[in-house]
């Protein structure tokens, strides 16, 4: 199972694979012939509420984690996750962000549960 992360305002390779936005709202300055996506579950990002309060400064990193696998855990989320498990499977799924902290935020949480 491939699973990458990439920043959206990187070009796409070609072994990117399946191009996943992961992110609620399309990235400011880049087009979308440009992003080469080819799939937005919305569904899979984190709830307006989480982001804002996250991005806000208000808690830390493992609570982020734990609120958003929460969300993750709801019917709709679990078949999406899914669905990019199955894809994984057959061939290489780029998850693509504006976000710059890969590390500390909502792709990375994807990327490990979409590694289990």
């Amino acid at each position: 199972m491939s699973v990458r992360v990439r920043r959206i305002y990187e070009p796409p390779e070609a072994d990117d694979g399946l191009r996943v936005l992961v992110d609620r709202l399309w990235p400011r300055g880049v087009s979308k012939d440009t992003a080469r996506v080819d799939e937005w579950p919305k569904g899979l990002t984190p709830s307006d509420e989480l982001r804002r309060w996250y991005h806000g400064g208000e808690g830390s990193y493992d609570e982020f984690r734990s609120r958003y696998e929460a969300e993750l855990a709801a019917p709709e989320a679990v078949e999406l996750l899914d669905g990019l498990r199955e894809s994984a499977g057959r061939g290489p799924v780029t998850l693509v962000t504006a976000s710059k902290n890969l590390a500390q935020g909502h792709v990375a949480v994807l990327a490990d549960l979409l590694g289990e």
